[in-house]
């Protein structure tokens, strides 16, 4: 979705990021809120990791409880492209059964293609993907939308909060730039502390800028990590916590055309897997918690055969024994068997996802089931996880979501 290589990306079927993102110039009027109390300024009082890690990685919430009763789920669209929603998808879902049951829509956000909670639970974020590049905060008890903040950057794609739990990071995919936001006690977000756009190394094969693709933490909380398919380059920043500004500290290359576009840690904290959106691979990388260095390995098959089948994502389970990754122009879930204490990816299979480009994969807080969110056929699949195979069963028919493009299971 995100090369000019890549196919057309929209409902209709004939739409590029790029195309994307520039047919929505002022399609939107950002909407502010009085800047909130910058977050605690005391160095000190700054905590520089999280308590516990976030493995498997920034999009994944694995918990050890299993819990009974419907669960909330919500779900990202285009709202500027025929047959899109009108803003963020409410729903519930069944923690044993995976069925999912619609509830609503928060209206009045633009484009909220991709999700992330706040650590609390309390507050949800999102991006405003367009050539105006937002980010807006919700606060979850009442639906309520707390105010939308600039990226400084064009069709923001992705966005994380730090464990902290006082920024917001930010990656503009058109402008190849990452951003930084504080965030206060309420949840709201504060005016933009820094922006940083990848200038170094020259864009790869057949791309015409830098586009930066995820913005995320390490599992230590020690460094934050920017993938950009443009450069193919993942750009490893020190955040100052009581700043909000960003250090660099190393770049790691893939090899020249990769297009890498997803990162995810395994829980062990010095491995991490790259799904590369243009050259149909995946990486295992070496992370250095002390450097923030971080080392690609040898490129691997997704088992989609030739030609590239546009990855998308790659999810790592909680017990670090299993990826998934999700295969778009292929429509299917590659399942590897991770070994050496993560050193090692070993293809097993690859699973029908039953829809139409696999946009973004999910799991449940317990890792019993995952969310598949296919733009193309306008569908959310779930699957069983079986804990100790890792293997994968779809649980029922796809649930209609208009242009899915992210599914967050809370």
């Amino acid at each position: 979705m995100s090369s000019a290589a890549e196919p057309a990306r929209g409902p209709g079927g004939g739409w590029t990021r790029r195309r994307f993102v520039g047919a929505l110039a002022g399609a939107a009027a950002m909407t502010t809120v009085p800047a909130p109390a910058a977050p605690n300024a005391d160095p000190a009082a700054a905590p520089t990791a999280p308590a516990t890690p976030t493995a498997p990685g920034a999009d994944a919430f694995p918990s050890p409880t299993h819990r009974s009763g419907p669960r909330p789920l919500y779900l990202g669209t285009y709202t500027s492209v025929d047959g899109g929603g009108t803003g963020i998808g409410l729903a519930t879902y069944d923690p044993t059964t995976g069925l999912i049951t619609g509830t609503g829509t928060i209206t009045g956000v633009g484009n909220p293609s991709y999700l992330a909670p706040h650590p609390d639970g309390r507050t949800l974020y999102t991006v405003n993907e367009r050539d105006e590049g937002g980010v807006t905060a919700v606060r979850l008890a009442k639906n309520r939308v707390l105010g939308t903040r600039g990226t400084g950057g064009a069709g923001p794609c992705h966005l994380s909060v730090h464990p902290s739990g006082h920024w917001l990071l930010s990656a503009n995919y058109a402008s190849g730039s990452v951003a930084v936001h504080p965030i206060d006690a309420s949840g709201a977000l504060g005016e933009r502390t820094d922006l940083v756009t990848h200038s170094t190394p020259a864009p790869g094969p057949g791309q015409q800028g830098p586009h930066a693709h995820q913005f995320v933490t390490s599992p230590d909380g020690g460094h934050v990590l920017a993938v950009d398919l443009g450069t193919d380059t993942v750009y490893s920043y020190r955040l100052n916590q009581s700043k909000g500004t960003l250090t660099e500290v190393s770049q790691a290359y893939t090899r020249p055309g990769a297009g890498p576009r997803h990162l995810t840690f395994h829980p062990g904290g010095r491995h991490a897997y790259l799904a590369n959106e243009v050259d149909n691979t995946v990486v295992v990388c070496a992370y250095d918690q002390a450097t923030g260095r971080l080392t690609p390995g040898d490129p691997q098959s997704t088992g989609t055969g030739e030609g590239t089948s546009y990855p998308a994502q790659i999810l790592v389970t909680s017990n670090g024994s299993y990826a998934y990754l999700a295969n778009r122009g292929h429509n299917s879930l590659t399942r590897y068997a991770i070994e050496a204490d993560g050193a090692r990816l070993r293809l097993l299979d690859t699973v029908p996802v039953g829809g139409d480009f696999p946009r973004h994969i999910a799991f449940s807080p317990d890792g019993r089931l995952l969310f598949a969110a296919n733009q193309r056929s306008s569908t959310v699949s779930v699957f069983h996880v079986d804990g100790g195979s890792g293997e994968l069963r779809l649980a029922g028919e796809p649930f209609p979501s208009p242009v899915a493009v992210c599914a967050l299971p809370l």
